[in-house]
């Protein structure tokens, strides 16, 4: 039985669980599936699957679905957060949330039960753990021995009018090969002996996540399920469950694993793997979403600075590789400085301002206004996120210096040579006219006067830096000199002579 009498308009879903925040492993596969119905010219929508309540954390989906919205992935149907900021829903196939579709899913239960495809299962918890370590301890696959498999329809229901309490199993096909053709693994065989007699329905009335989903995708017309590669070995009990009911089949990609630098799966126990703590430490959303776009999927170009509009024109699943993604902090960093680089300079003071006013504190009144636009210019150069302006700038928002003289002395070099060095250094810029104080033609001019002088860069450069800024890592002693001035410059040279007598 087909679902569709012609060729299906694409229809993509993300169906996070609300267990806590949208994980980068979660936001990768919300992107893929976005870009895949995008481009297609079809539907992304969202469904919460909340049917395991025990692990639900309350404001998750409050949470994802913001999340959701400030990295630019916004479903057309589904659940969403609407203008008031609050949650809301929109689309013909709702309820979206699963814990409100529970007399769906109770009811194709007993469909599958009616049609010998399913069969209510009595075992206690106790018999199933003690099943399971003796499995365990005979080193066999830990699985249901079929106990209730055979209990005849009218027996079990004698039982369940007894108040007996029960679960409603999947009765798995014996011996039989199941074939699908994954978009991005290829041919995948499976056979049903590999296979358990899944729970499709809890004691409860709560259903598991094999049934749940199955209802849901058929009903809401999803023609590509998209999902990490750990569901694979649960696809073929899918694929046979779509044949019980008569339904048609979804085509499946399983995407591979996000892994971390030792290729170990990325997890909490190695770092942040929330989305939410990225966009606090200040990655840009359009970085981080061109940069996870960019884990398993490769465009086949040099081309690495993609725009969402790009990514969803190029996007095909003939390109993502089935090897594991590497999670590689350093790209992350640098392809976030390339897209602080192209910012608009208004657009980037206005994101920066509240971590240059955390990490530098009052101290950022001490300078005027033109000079703290400058000190946005700079950082905006050099940073790789928001959160790292002012640590380079400090020397900018303070007057009194407290730093090692001995590290205004190039390696090369020493005490006496670097105050004779920095003494003819400030009689040069004493000359230097207030008009053509930039860094531009500062550098001009003082790399003349090395070379005049029979000098080296390093032993002039490197104590002016430090004279200027009291940091050994900072902008160019030319960006520094033209953001202080020639007043404060000279007077900053003068401390550094004295420190050193």
């Amino acid at each position: 039985m087909s679902l569709f009498h012609k060729q299906p308009k694409v229809r993509t879903r993300f169906a996070p669980s609300p267990t806590g925040y949208l994980h980068i492993g979660g936001l990768r596969s919300s992107l893929f599936e976005y870009l895949f119905a995008k481009s297609n010219k079809g539907v992304f929508f969202l469904r919460i699957e909340d049917t395991d309540q025990s692990r639900e954390v309350e404001g998750a989906v409050d949470n994802l679905l913001k999340t959701l919205k400030i990295v630019g992935i916004e479903p057309e149907e589904g659940l969403f957060i609407d203008s008031e900021g609050k949650v809301a829903e929109k689309g013909h196939f709702g309820p979206y949330t699963q814990s409100q579709r529970l007399d769906l899913y109770q009811k194709y239960a007993q469909n599958l039960v009616n049609d010998g495809h399913a069969y209510y299962c009595f075992c206690s918890p106790e018999r199933l753990a003690g099943l399971r370590e003796k499995q365990e301890k005979s080193k066999k696959p830990t699985r249901y021995d079929g106990l209730c498999r055979n209990l005849s329809l009218e027996e079990a229901k004698v039982r369940i009018a007894k108040g007996e309490k029960y679960v409603i199993r999947m009765k798995m096909p014996e011996n039989r090969d199941i074939e699908f053709e994954d978009m991005i693994k290829g041919k995948i065989k499976f056979n049903t002996r590999e296979l358990d007699d899944q729970v499709l329905l809890k004691a409860d009335g709560f259903p598991t996540y094999h049934l749940a989903h199955i209802v849901d995708d058929h009903l809401m017309e999803t023609t590509h399920v998209i999902r990490a590669e750990e569901w694979l070995p649960s696809t073929p009990k899918h694929i046979i469950l779509f044949e019980c009911f008569g339904w048609e089949i979804p085509r499946y990609a399983h995407m591979p694993m996000v892994l971390n630098t030792d290729k170990s799966k990325l997890s909490k126990r190695q770092g942040d793997v929330a989305v939410e703590d990225y966009l606090a430490k200040g990655y840009l959303p359009e970085a981080l979403v061109n940069f996870v776009a960019l884990l398993g999927w490769n465009p086949g170009t040099e081309q690495e600075i993609f725009s969402m509009a790009e990514l969803i024109k190029e996007f095909s699943f003939d390109k993502v590789h089935k090897a594991g993604a590497v999670f590689d902090i350093k790209k992350l960093d640098w392809m976030n400085g390339e897209y602080i680089k192209k910012m608009d300079l208004d657009k980037f003071i206005e994101l920066a301002k509240p971590y240059l006013e955390k990490n530098i504190g009052d101290d950022v009144n001490n300078i005027a206004e033109k000079e703290l636009v400058k000190a946005y210019e700079l950082e905006k150069q050099r940073i790789f996120k928001l959160s790292e302006i002012g640590e380079s700038v400090k020397f900018l928002f303070t007057e009194s210096f407290d730093y090692n003289p001995q590290i205004l002395v190039w390696k090369k070099s020493d005490k006496a040579v670097t105050i004779k060095n920095l003494k003819s250094l400030s009689d040069e810029l004493s000359a230097y006219q207030e008009e053509g104080w930039t860094a531009k033609e500062l550098e001009e001019k003082i790399i003349n006067f090395v070379k005049d002088n029979n000098l080296t860069n390093g032993e002039v450069l490197w104590p002016m830096r430090v004279a200027l800024t009291g940091q050994e890592k900072s902008p160019t002693p030319f960006e520094v000199a033209e953001i202080l001035g020639k007043e404060k410059s000279l007077k900053r040279l003068e401390i550094a002579i004295n420190l050193l007598k």
